[in-house]
């Protein structure tokens, strides 16, 4: 029986991302903000375990938390986590302010569009501010995106 490949350790780079998010929603402003983790949740992240898709950012008490972001238990730590607790986002106060001001605004709304580490090992979530897209909107931008695809290939062909 052949050996299940495991994945590499990361020390910096992506880790997940929300593919749906640039689909689903139209993204004005992207942000870097830190993640409150506990050791077994950065453990499991640098293995990979770790999904956003169903995830999205909301306002608590004046804070910005992540909620419905699994990141599985580490097997091999003592205490294990519960993988989809809500998880505090580290922004800085002026970020905070503009960010809560804009999603009280109807329609907005934070979608988490990337985990992954820094240069220096931090665990940091990029969360994008925009609306939800509708359906002619996707249309459109599938229309978009074809064109784009055949006049490129046009221009190759036919310089």
């Amino acid at each position: 029986m052949a050996k299940k490949k495991s994945k590499p350790f990361t020390e910096f780079g992506t880790v997940a991302v929300n593919r749906r998010a640039r689909h689903d929603y139209e993204i004005e402003e992207e942000i870097e903000a830190g993640l409150q983790l506990y050791g077994s949740e950065v453990k499991s992240l640098r293995e990979g375990r770790c999904s956003i898709t169903e995830a999205f950012a909301d306002e608590k008490e004046g804070e910005i938390w992540l909620l419905n972001a699994h990141i599985g238990e580490y097997p091999s730590a003592m205490f294990q986590h519960a993988p989809k607790r809500p998880r505090k986002l580290l922004v800085h106060k002026r970020e905070l302010d503009k960010l809560l001001g804009q999603i009280n605004q109807k329609g907005y709304t934070l979608v988490p569009m990337q985990i992954y580490f820094n240069k220096r090992g931090i665990a940091k979530l990029k969360i994008g501010l925009g609306k939800g897209k509708r359906k002619v909107d996707k249309r459109d931008t599938e229309k978009e995106r074809d064109w784009q695809r055949r006049k490129s290939k046009l221009l190759r062909e036919y310089g």
